[in-house]
């Protein structure tokens, strides 16, 4: 795992084994537009990038995630197959200073069944603890609506155990949904121990994914 430049900064990347998350580029389009267009993936996906102008507009709403520090989402790629892409992968921050985030992600239809989104989210969710342990992270939180079936066996294999049952709030969830969560390792006194060793008061409590 690699943070080149600070939390905030443009040039975060992540690796886990061959593959390697960085940020989304104009380059992306043409793959990101292919990926869209599988009917199974717009089931459960809330912006649509169905032309080249929305693909451009939902790479203008990451950047501008990321420099807020209020969305950091990943273009998954593989670098054993030439750098293919085969994924995304979000993390979601409601603000500074706060206990609690959610995590999102989606597989391209050409790469799945390679394990890919449980491997990218373990490697997410261990830059996130670490990467905002001083800001009092200690809580990621994964939605899926309750017919994503693959959704939640991802969820299980990263380590994020279910949690809640979530009434549906239609028109955009007409279905309910589950809500499974991670915390931060604690030490046997119930201390929160961050990937960089650092430790922190245990705390708890209670946000939303990509996915529902």
């Amino acid at each position: 795992m690699n943070d080149h430049g600070g939390t905030r900064a443009p040039g975060i990347t992540l690796t886990a084994g061959p593959l390697l998350m960085r940020p989304w580029r104009e380059e992306d389009v043409p793959a990101l537009l292919e990926a869209y267009a599988d009917p199974a993936m717009r089931q459960w996906i809330r912006t649509p990038a169905s032309t080249t102008e929305e693909a451009a507009r939902w790479l203008e709403l990451q950047d501008e995630g990321r420099e807020s520090g209020t969305r950091f989402s990943f273009a998954v790629t593989d670098t054993a197959r030439g750098g293919e892409l085969v994924g995304n992968l979000v993390l979601k921050r409601p603000g500074p200073d706060t206990e609690r985030a959610e995590v999102g992600y989606w597989t391209a239809e050409w790469a799945r069944g390679r394990g890919v989104a449980p491997r990218a989210l373990e490697a997410l969710t261990d830059w996130a603890f670490t990467a905002f342990a001083d800001e009092g992270l200690v809580r990621l939180e994964l939605l899926h609506q309750v017919d994503n079936v693959a959704s939640c066996r991802v969820a299980e294999k990263a380590g994020y155990a279910f949690a809640e049952l979530l009434s549906a709030l239609p028109p955009e969830f007409p279905l309910d949904g589950h809500l499974h969560v991670r915390r931060a390792p604690l030490r046997p006194e119930g201390r929160v121990v961050t990937q960089r060793g650092d430790v922190e008061p245990g705390v708890s409590p209670a946000g939303s994914s990509d996915s529902r």
